[in-house]
C-alpha cells in the first residue's frame, strides 16, 4: 500500500514538472566571421578541415591531476608516466523552464603534447569522458598524442561534472536485481516510479537540462574557450549522438570528427532496444566462440550462462550492496560483453559464479550501481539523460507483451531490454528541439562494430548514411567500439585525424 501511494505521489509530482511550450529563441547559425549564415546555403561536398592550434592561455585553468585520475581508474589505470591535467568549465544550465539561466559545472581532462585539440565524449551510462580520454591516450598511436591534445569531457550529469546520484541505493538495487523473465512486473513499475520521483525532487531544474541537445551546447562553449574555429572530436556510442546534434546546431564549426558506434537515428526507443537485444545475442555467440578457442573454463559458454541464470533464480548470491540475481547477472554479463578486453575476466567471473562466488560479476556490475573512486553510479545519469532524449513512453501492459515476445526471439537478453522500456514511463516527457537535416558537412569518419550490444552495426550504418559527409568503416569484431580495439580501424582514424586521408566509404576491417 505504501509503495502504491509513493507511485501516485511520483506521478503527481512529475505531471506538475512536465515541460510546457518552449520559448527558446531561434538559434542563428553563424559563419567564420561570426556573421549570420543561412544553413541551407551549405551544400555540396566539403574538404577535411585544416588543423588549428588552440589557445594556451584561456579562461580554463588547468592543474595537474595525474594521481587523482589514476585513483579514479582504479587497478585498470594505464601504466606509464603519462601526465594528466584537469579543469572545470562553467556552462549554462538552460533548463526548459528557465531558458538561458542557471549554471552547471563540467569536468575536463587533457593529455598529450599536440597543439590541436581533440575532444572526447562518451555514453552517459558509460565511463566518463575524462577517463575515456585518459585510457585512449594510452592506446592510440604516439603520433596522435604529438599532433593533438586529447580533451575528455564528462558530459553534464556524469563523472565529476556535477554528477547525478539521485536514485536511492535500495531502489537502484531493485531495478537491477529484478528478474526480467518474471511473470509479474508490478514491483519493477513501482521501483522505476520511486526512482523518477526521487530524481525529480533531488535535481529540480537540473533534471530536464541533462540531455544531448545541451551537451552539444557545452561542446560549443568548450570550442569557444579553446579559441579554435572548428571542433575536432571523437564520440563513443551515445557521445556520437551529441556530435551529430552539434553538427546540426553548428554546421560551420564541424572539424575532424570520428563517431565510434552511433545510435540509430531512424528507430524509436522500442526499435533501438530490440536491435540491442538482437546484437547482444550475437555478441554472446562471439564471446562463446572466443571462449572455446582459448580453452576458457566454460565447457559450453551459452549453456553455462543459461544454467547460471537458472541457478540464481532459485539461489541468489548475497552481496554487500547488491545481490547477484538473474537480472543483476545479466546486467553484469552485458557490461562484460561490451568491453572486448574484459572477455577473459568475464568467463572467469561466470565460472566463479557457478561455484557460488559472485565477486567477478559484481566487479563488472559495480560501476553501474555503486559510487566508485569518486565516480557516481552510472545507472542514474543513464536513465535521466536517456529519458530526456526521447519523448516515447511505453505503457506497462505493452511492455509485458513485448517482454514475452522478445524473450522468444532473443532468448538471453530479450526480456531484459524489453523491461528497460519501463524506465522512462514515470519521467516528464521532454519537448524535443526540432533539428533541420544537415545539408552539407566535411567528411566524418563513422566506425561500426559487427557485434556491438550498445550501438548495433545496422544502426551505426544508418547514422552514417544520414550524415552528408558520413564515411563508414566497418570492423568485423565484437564489443562496444572499434577504436583502439581494431588496428585497422585505429590506423584509419589516425590517417584521417593527422593526414586528412579519408578511407573509402564502406571499407571493412577484419576481426
Amino acid at each position: 500500500m505504501r509503495r502504491a501511494a509513493m507511485v501516485l505521489l511520483a506521478v503527481s509530482v512529475l505531471a506538475g514538472c512536465s515541460a510546457g511550450p518552449s520559448d527558446r529563441p531561434v538559434i542563428a547559425v553563424r559563419g567564420e566571421d561570426n556573421q549570420p549564415l543561412d544553413a541551407t546555403q551549405l551544400a555540396g561536398p566539403q574538404p577535411v578541415p585544416p588543423l588549428e592550434e588552440f589557445r594556451e592561455e584561456s579562461i580554463l585553468q588547468w592543474s595537474p591531476c595525474t594521481d587523482a585520475t589514476k585513483e579514479r581508474m582504479g587497478p585498470t589505470a594505464p601504466a606509464g608516466d603519462v601526465e594528466y591535467q584537469c579543469s572545470r568549465m562553467s556552462v549554462i544550465l538552460d533548463s526548459p523552464g528557465r531558458p538561458g539561466r542557471g549554471t552547471i559545472g563540467v569536468s575536463l581532462l587533457r593529455v598529450g603534447t599536440g597543439r590541436n585539440p581533440l575532444v572526447v565524449i562518451g555514453d552517459p551510462d558509460g565511463e566518463p569522458g575524462t577517463l575515456k580520454a585518459a585510457r585512449l591516450a594510452a592506446s592510440l598511436p604516439p603520433e596522435v598524442l604529438s599532433t593533438y591534445t586529447l580533451i575528455g569531457m564528462d558530459r553534464r550529469g556524469t563523472g565529476r561534472s556535477d554528477g547525478v546520484q539521485c536514485i536511492p541505493a535500495e531502489t537502484r538495487a531493485q531495478i537491477v536485481e529484478y528478474d526480467p523473465a518474471a511473470a509479474e512486473q508490478s514491483d519493477l513499475v513501482v521501483s522505476v516510479g520511486e526512482a523518477a520521483q526521487e530524481c525529480v525532487l533531488d535535481l529540480e531544474n537540473r533534471l530536464t537540462a541533462l540531455d544531448s541537445w545541451r551537451a552539444a551546447a557545452d561542446l560549443e562553449r568548450l570550442r569557444e574557450h579553446l579559441a579554435v574555429k572548428r571542433l575536432n572530436a571523437i564520440g563513443f556510442g551515445d557521445g556520437s549522438k551529441v556530435l551529430t546534434t552539434y553538427a546540426n546546431r553548428f554546421p560551420t564549426k564541424i572539424g575532424r570528427m570520428v563517431l565510434d558506434g552511433a545510435p540509430d537515428p531512424t528507430l524509436d526507443s522500442v526499435g533501438v532496444l530490440e536491435s540491442r537485444a538482437a546484437s547482444a545475442e550475437q555478441t554472446l555467440d562471439a564471446f562463446a566462440r572466443d571462449c572455446t578457442a582459448r580453452s576458457c573454463g566454460l565447457a559450453n559458454p551459452r549453456e553455462d550462462v543459461t544454467a547460471l541464470i537458472g541457478q540464481l533464480r532459485t539461489t541468489p548470491i548475497r552481496g554487500a550492496t547488491i545481490d547477484l540475481t538473474p537480472g543483476s547477472a545479466l546486467h553484469a554479463i552485458l557490461a562484460g560483453l561490451s568491453e572486448r578486453s574484459r572477455w577473459p575476466a568475464l568467463s572467469d567471473a561466470i565460472v566463479k559464479a557457478r561455484a557460488g562466488d559472485g565477486s567477478g560479476l559484481n566487479a563488472l556490475l559495480d560501476p553501474l550501481v555503486s559510487e566508485l573512486d569518486e565516480n557516481p553510479p552510472r545507472l542514474d545519469a543513464g536513465m535521466v539523460t536517456g529519458c530526456n532524449d526521447t519523448a516515447t513512453r511505453i505503457p506497462p501492459d505493452r511492455v509485458a507483451g513485448l517482454s514475452k515476445d522478445w524473450q522468444d526471439k532473443h532468448k538471453m537478453f530479450g526480456a531484459l531490454f524489453a523491461r528497460m522500456l519501463l524506465r522512462c514511463g514515470p519521467f516528464p516527457v521532454p519537448q524535443l528541439q526540432r533539428q533541420d537535416p544537415l545539408k552539407s558537412a566535411p567528411p566524418i569518419l563513422v566506425l561500426s562494430t559487427a557485434d556491438d550490444p550498445v550501438t548495433p552495426a545496422p544502426g551505426t550504418e544508418r547514422a552514417a548514411q544520414r550524415l552528408p559527409g558520413g564515411v563508414l568503416l566497418g570492423w568485423q569484431g565484437s564489443g562496444h567500439g572499434a577504436l583502439a580495439q581494431s588496428p585497422c580501424a585505429t590506423n584509419a582514424a589516425r590517417d584521417y585525424l593527422i593526414d586528412a586521408k579519408v578511407p573509402t566509404n564502406g571499407t571493412v576491417c577484419p576481426p
